[in-house]
């Protein structure tokens, strides 16, 4: 994942309609964008303006069916995120709470 792809990533996880967005993905995947667009208050181009960023983002996945378009979640992207940033500081902290563990224990 490049820099560029964190930041529009980031960029399109930084406006509350696109999470919104994204959790009414999630929980009815394979929806309409007409779905999607039921739950807010502004013109279906605003919500496809939303879409789209998430979709530049590789968030969502879309496939045209007929005359609908599905959608649905990847979550890859904010998986390799979280890995980038937490791995290595999960390791530490494990660590550290594991030899605290094992002092607490040799105390007794």
């Amino acid at each position: 994942m490049t820099e560029d792809d964190q930041d529009a990533v980031f960029h399109a996880l930084a406006s509350q309609s696109r999470r919104r967005m994204l959790d009414l993905i999630k929980a009815a995947p394979g929806c309409a964008v007409s779905d999607v667009v039921r739950h807010f208050d502004v013109s279906r181009v605003a919500v496809m303006k939303h879409l789209a960023v998430l979709e530049a983002a590789n968030l969502i996945v879309s496939k045209k069916c007929g005359r609908v378009r599905q959608l649905h979640i990847n979550a890859v992207p904010i998986q390799m995120i979280h890995e980038r940033w937490t791995t290595e500081f999960s390791a530490h902290w494990a660590g550290r709470l594991t030899g605290l563990k094992y002092r607490m224990e040799s105390r007794k």
